[in-house]
């Protein structure tokens, strides 16, 4: 019989060890860690992750009961204490940099967006977790709330997250807005929150393409208009000019594009600086922003992120690098399968068979349907005279 190895082994192998070591080294914190190397730490959080485990006393303990398949992951087990210290002490930016290199790797297998132009498209927004106040004095939000926001740019070729920068809940999105690279020519689609006429400017001198909605009281003059096929939910397509006190922070004309949606009877209006594209797709684009909110919804209710196993704020954006690390595995063998299931189903799977031998492919393809038997009433005829 072949001798194959853990799902969760195969599984780590999409990590390169070279490029963690070569991040170990960047991000040495002086001394060689003695009894818990960054490879131990990081294989902890990640069985926290995908078995969905309720503490870190709870992780360590599976880990423990799985010595035999520690051993073939070149990893330690690990005591409570030394793995809390680790969460507390190492710094995080190390489990940030690695995010960065897998979703690189991620990237060259992701498939592309569902439209039919090539410039590369990008959701950008945030969601909040709330957290206590008592446990987490650092993030304190209000008088009696503590939480933190997680800036996302969601690259839609995979629907990947690309860019994460994690924040105090008071800061606003738009502060954080101005750190997120976008690479020329690509469009981003946001919500009203981003709306900072200077900094949508800088997007347009960088030659990045933005799709937004309009706020009702932003003031503006009409330059041209295009006609429009009602037919589509288009209402309007106009060229304008921010007027005002803000004009001088965007001193060049903005696509202004109606569309009512024909499902809700919702009418929208839609900032653009893209004057290529058809009206209908611009809408579309913004529809499509819709998938970052589906990300969040999936790491809240799938991966360890509302629930904590460390106090401080390193330990606790270890948890949420590591968490969507995780988000890009999953992604990654989902990609490769090429399987119509869902990540929440593959989830699921992995959580029952982390450490089952067996190939990925075979614990994914679905088992043979036998046939069914047959009655032979002849035979019941006999048997009762």
């Amino acid at each position: 019989m072949a001798h194959c190895n853990t799902i969760f082994h195969q599984m780590l192998k999409i990590v390169p060890r070279h490029v963690f070591s070569t991040l170990e080294k960047t991000h040495s914190t002086g001394r060689k860690a003695r009894k818990l190397s960054r490879w131990d730490q990081f294989v902890h959080l990640m069985v926290i992750q995908l078995t969905g485990r309720a503490s870190l006393r709870d992780g360590v303990r599976s880990m423990r009961a799985r010595l035999n398949n520690l051993y073939h992951l070149g990893v330690r087990p690990a005591a409570r204490s030394t793995f809390a210290e680790a969460n507390e002490k190492r710094p995080a930016s190390f489990f940030q940099a690695l995010f960065g290199q897998v979703y690189g790797r991620c990237r060259g297998v992701a498939p592309g967006h569902k439209f039919k132009f090539k410039n590369r498209l990008f959701s950008l927004d945030a969601t909040t977790l709330s957290l206590c106040l008592s446990l987490f004095p650092w993030a304190k939000f209000r008088k009696t709330k503590a939480g933190i926001k997680i800036n996302t740019l969601l690259d839609h070729d995979g629907y990947l997250p690309a860019f994460i920068t994690i924040s105090g809940a008071k800061y606003h999105e738009s502060k954080t807005a101005g750190a997120i690279p976008l690479p020329k020519g690509s469009i981003v689609v946001m919500d009203k929150a981003y709306i900072v006429f200077a900094w949508l400017y800088s997007l347009t001198t960088q030659g990045v393409f933005f799709v937004t909605r309009m706020k009702t009281n932003t003031r503006y003059q009409v330059i041209s208009q295009n006609r429009v096929n009602p037919r589509l939910g288009l209402t309007s397509d106009q060229t304008i000019w921010v007027t005002g006190t803000r004009w001088k922070d965007y001193p060049e004309a903005l696509r202004r594009i109606g569309y009512r949606d024909k499902e809700t009877g919702k009418h929208y209006v839609f900032l653009t600086n893209n004057f290529k594209l058809s009206a209908r797709t611009i809408a579309d684009i913004y529809k499509e922003r819709w998938q970052i909110e589906t990300f969040f919804r999936f790491i809240k209710q799938n991966l360890k992120i509302k629930a904590f196993i460390g106090n401080s704020q390193n330990a606790v954006l270890t948890q949420l690098y590591v968490a969507l690390i995780a988000y890009l595995l999953l992604s990654y063998l989902k990609f490769l399968c090429r399987l119509g299931i869902s990540l929440q189903q593959l989830i699921q799977l992995l959580q029952l068979n982390l450490f089952r031998r067996t190939t990925i492919q075979d614990l994914l393809r679905p088992p043979p349907i036998s046939k069914p038997l047959t009655n032979n009433y002849n035979l019941l005829t006999i048997c009762s005279a």
